[in-house]
């Protein structure tokens, strides 16, 4: 375990399970089903980072995105070819939300979210920048959120 690993609640978790070894290349770890068949816990590997899952027991106040319509958190992956890792994640059924594209802070970045509602953001780091120059190439955002 790293010192902080993401513990996704998500309405269908088996279904999960299988979605993050095709989109993602997930090894599955273990999976601990309940006499309901819902899975009490589950855990995948992708690259070298755990996650755990489970199923929504609305009863505990467990849900996933779905059922709150949305959510307000990201998951970041490193990987060696963001191109190809976001082309096996929209083929096994992610849809993109940010296309991947060449990041003003040197890296070329995207964002998908799985049929389950989590969001990733997935990058490959391109080059190395200061801070200095990170914020020179930063774009001008003051109309960012503005109407019209």
């Amino acid at each position: 375990m790293r010192t902080v690993t993401p513990h996704l609640v998500c309405a269908g978790a088996a279904k999960a399970i299988e979605f993050y070894k095709k989109a993602f290349g997930a090894e599955e770890m273990m999976r601990l089903e309940g006499p309901d068949g819902k899975l009490w816990h589950g855990c995948v590997r992708i690259g070298d980072s755990l996650v755990m899952l489970v199923d929504e027991a609305p009863d505990w106040g467990s849900l996933g995105p779905k059922a709150l319509k949305g959510t307000p958190v990201t998951i970041h992956l490193n990987v060696p070819d963001v191109d190809s890792f976001v082309e096996r994640a929209v083929t096994a059924g992610a849809t993109v939300v940010m296309p991947v594209d060449d990041a003003f802070w040197g890296d070329r970045y995207g964002q998908v979210e799985d049929p389950f509602g989590h969001r990733w953001s997935v990058a490959t780091h391109v080059k190395d920048m200061t801070l200095e120059e990170i914020k020179a190439a930063m774009p001008d955002m003051s109309g960012c959120g503005t109407k019209g």
